[in-house]
């Protein structure tokens, strides 16, 4: 064999093996994020989810179909759940997703402050529903617990199903929330909430089309990720340098309702 022929076969092999190496090196570094996002903490892994959202493209698989409104929905194109009195002067706007362990980070925090600012009449909000978990962990759970908070509204029952869903909520990896029956069975703890119309609408994914308009308008409006708050336009959840607390919360919206 010429000296040349071994020097290309030599040549050929050390490409084969660069290549290798750079395979495993791509292969460590995606598990690497696998894992990472695994372990980070419940607010850093809301912050990871956003980034993978933001970067994955438009999802709109939940968008085919008829889309039935939930009766009551208001804002752009209907796809906010409200809670509160109209007549409150400051909104404060949530985008979440029930399988979002910083999201029940959140309502475990702020739920009994909102609810006494919406009873004083104080504060309405709008709940704007994403299926982020869906679509970076697997599973349904995001988008059927979605819909069931849409048949809820239906029944004018929102607000306590919402807060059931939330003090119930799996571990993020258990998607739970993909069946059904168990949404039905958490419904049973709001009085009056399962009826044949709500277990039809549960059953019959009444509202998946709405629920996947609403998470491409999350995605549409490349927002950080999951809870995102807002009060009146103004992003107050999420800074760590300045978190918000429900004290904050509560000096905002009184002086919202004195400017």
């Amino acid at each position: 064999m010429s000296e040349k022929n071994r020097e290309g076969k030599r040549s050929a092999r050390d490409r084969m093996a660069e290549e290798r190496e750079r395979q495993k090196a791509r292969d460590k570094q995606r598990r690497a994020l696998i894992v990472g996002a695994a372990v980070v903490g419940v607010l850093g892994l809301a912050a990871v989810v956003g980034l993978l959202a933001a970067n994955s493209g438009d999802d709109k698989s939940d968008a085919s179909g008829p889309t039935v409104v939930p009766k009551g929905a208001t804002g752009k194109d209907q796809l906010a759940l409200p809670a509160g009195k109209d007549s409150a002067k400051p909104t404060l706007t949530v985008w979440e997703d029930f399988r979002c362990p910083a999201c029940k980070q959140f309502e475990d925090g702020f739920r009994s402050t909102i609810h006494e600012l919406t009873d004083k009449g104080q504060l309405k909000v709008e709940y704007h529903l994403a299926t982020l978990i869906d679509r970076n962990l697997g599973g349904s759970g995001s988008l059927r617990a979605a819909n069931a908070a849409g048949c809820a509204q239906d029944a004018g029952k929102f607000p306590p199903f919402h807060d059931v869903l939330y003090k119930n909520q799996p571990a993020e990896a258990d998607d739970a929330f993909s069946k059904n029956g168990k949404l039905i069975e958490l419904a049973g703890e709001v009085d009056g909430l399962v009826t044949d119309s709500f277990k039809k609408c549960v059953e019959d994914g009444t509202h998946d089309s709405w629920v996947g308009k609403s998470n491409q308008a999350f995605q549409d409006a490349k927002l950080r990720g999951t809870p995102t708050v807002r009060l009146d336009g103004k992003d107050i959840f999420g800074d760590q340098q300045n978190p918000l607390t429900p004290q904050k919360l509560t000096k905002m919206v009184q002086e919202a309702n004195r400017s």
